[in-house]
């Protein structure tokens, strides 16, 4: 069975080898020690799952990111990265990232987070069930909204949070049931994630008056349309 390919920018050298040498049994990984050339073997070759770290010369893993999402808009994102603070993981996310984990992090807790991405990128060649969300037809499991105008393609995040709403409209749903069902846990950054998410939700249906991602304070949300 052909592996997984992943791509995978670290400018450390010791960090690189350890999670290389922990990965590559699983995982056909190709490792680079800085975001362009990163970004040029995104740009020759076919991967699975991209594994950035942020503080990286000639490109930072945001820019990378930014260059990658703008290419493909469903592959998989996980920073890993010793910035610890808020502001970088909610940038991250802004910018399109899937998920964030900061240094120190167990090679099993990446494994685990890489396998549940894989799992939920895997297409089928049956056509897909799509639902109507006001002027898209939405396709939850190629991450598409389209209408007259196009196709717009959500990242995995987003499809999966917008099918959850879906499957749950006109119903009250609590923050941390939308969190252990979406992201399997429930604490502040994940929180803060779900609000990340919610917001790039909004922009995508602006022009859609009839639906509504009403926010219940103090409770969670509910997902409307009229």
């Amino acid at each position: 069975m052909e592996k997984s390919k992943i791509l995978y920018a670290e400018d450390d050298q010791t960090i690189a080898f350890l999670i290389q040498d922990s990965l590559e049994n699983h995982y056909d990984i190709s490792c680079f020690s800085n975001g362009k050339s990163a970004l040029e073997a995104f740009h020759r070759q076919n991967f699975d799952i991209c594994l950035l770290d942020i503080m990286m010369p000639e490109m930072n893993g945001f820019e990378l990111a930014e260059q990658i999402r703008s290419k493909n808009s469903e592959i998989p994102i996980i920073f890993i990265s010793a910035k610890a603070l808020k502001e970088d993981r909610i940038k991250g996310l802004k910018i399109g990232a899937d998920d964030y984990l900061v240094k120190p992090f167990s090679i099993e807790e990446l494994i685990l987070k890489i396998e549940v991405f894989l799992r939920r990128s895997k297409k089928t060649n049956v056509s897909p069930q799509q639902y109507k969300i006001g002027k898209f037809d939405f396709d939850p499991k190629n991450y598409t909204l389209q209408d007259s105008n196009g196709t717009i393609t959500l990242t995995q995040r987003e499809s999966e949070l917008l099918f959850y709403f879906i499957r749950n409209k006109n119903t009250v749903l609590k923050r941390q049931d939308i969190l252990k069902a979406i992201w399997g846990d429930d604490d502040y950054f994940m929180g803060r994630s779900l609000d990340v998410f919610i917001s790039r939700l909004r922009k995508v249906l602006a022009g859609e008056e009839n639906i509504v991602i009403e926010n219940l304070h103090g409770i969670g949300f509910r997902f409307s349309e009229k």
